[in-house]
């Protein structure tokens, strides 16, 4: 088999150093980023004081059922538009970072150095738009791949009767969700990269080459889990500290509520600055080691007919990348398609 890509590289080191390095060259996707985090948590806040004190009124002023049906709407609907909408915002404004750090990597500037960096994401995000919001719908059967995937990779454990098995099984579980929670976004990288216009095929071989580099990537994962703690750790110290110390400046006859007040707010920070900065470090590495380790390897048939065996969700991917080329094949023709 061929090598389904070319590309540039400029970045090799996919360690913490150069993480940071490209995060602070991509910075004001990052700020973007912990912006809307920080609008959406008072945002929540505001809906959660309507939720509650809208049950409240309703409850004794008309009736109890009333009350029950105001909390159980907006906890339900409204809930979930309001994830939703969250989670969506969010994952254009990844694409667009995603499709800048892609730039940077492959070819240590943006546009050719000639674009500002909100434009070319910009750009790449509208130019696309169908592709994101593909992966939109991709990242649904990435997961469902990379579950088999891992769950190849679990039952090893499963089949050695060591004691501490169970620990250690939590940690594989933690590792995994590391090495696969940015999957997604590492799957559309390497689509911008190989530039062929065809994302489910991008898709296809993306998830080809997480199960044939899944020890390195693997082994990078462990790493990440450890920063995670860390770093995670450091951040909640950084903000906690200042709510502690306002607290204690408060007046005795306030300090309750407004210590619980001021560590509500250092937790919303602390989330929304995890989310904004700390992830998009470990997206980088795990980024940057996917495009080196695939640079030039050849697509392994072991594993693609593995995955055909033992995964619908690849079938699928398969056949909608074939459809992506030969649109005027029917589903009949695909199925049958070698």
């Amino acid at each position: 088999m061929t090598i389904p890509h070319s590309y540039p590289l400029t970045a090799r080191d996919s360690g913490l150093g150069t993480a940071i390095s490209l995060m602070m060259k991509s910075l004001p996707y990052a700020l973007m980023r912990f912006g809307i985090l920080i609008a959406y948590s008072l945002a929540t806040m505001v809906w959660l004081v309507v939720m509650l004190g809208g049950a409240a009124w309703a409850g004794t002023r008309i009736a109890s059922a009333f009350g029950v049906v105001w909390f159980i709407g907006f906890a339900a609907v409204g809930g979930w538009i309001w994830a939703a909408l969250l989670r969506y915002v969010l994952h254009l404004v990844e694409c667009g970072h995603v499709a800048v750090l892609t730039e940077l990597v492959t070819r240590g500037s943006i546009g050719n150095g000639s674009e500002p960096m909100f434009a070319y994401g910009k750009r790449i995000v509208i130019e696309r738009f169908g592709e994101v919001n593909v992966l939109f719908a991709l990242n649904l059967l990435v997961h469902g791949v990379v579950n088999v995937v891992n769950r190849i990779v679990k039952g090893v454990t499963g089949l050695l009767p060591v004691p501490g098995m169970d620990a250690l099984a939590r940690l594989l579980a933690a590792v995994l969700r590391a090495a696969t929670f940015y999957l997604d976004k590492v799957i559309f990288s390497y689509n911008l990269a190989r530039a062929d216009g065809n994302p489910w095929a991008g898709g296809r071989d993306g998830l080809i080459y997480y199960a044939q580099n899944a020890k390195p990537i693997l082994k990078q994962a462990v790493w990440i889990v450890i920063l995670d703690y860390v770093l995670s750790a450091l951040l909640w110290l950084v903000l906690l500290i200042p709510a502690a110390a306002i607290t204690l400046i408060l007046p005795a006859s306030v300090r309750e509520w407004g210590g619980v007040i001021s560590v509500v707010i250092a937790i919303l920070f602390a989330l929304s600055a995890r989310s904004a900065f700390i992830k998009p470090l470990f997206l980088i590495m795990v980024m940057v080691r996917f495009l080196n380790l695939v640079e030039q390897q050849e697509v392994n048939q072991q594993w693609v007919d593995r995955l055909n065996q033992v995964s619908d969700k690849f079938r699928d991917l398969g056949k909608r990348a074939v459809q992506a080329l030969t649109p005027a094949q029917t589903p009949e023709n695909v199925a049958d398609h070698p």
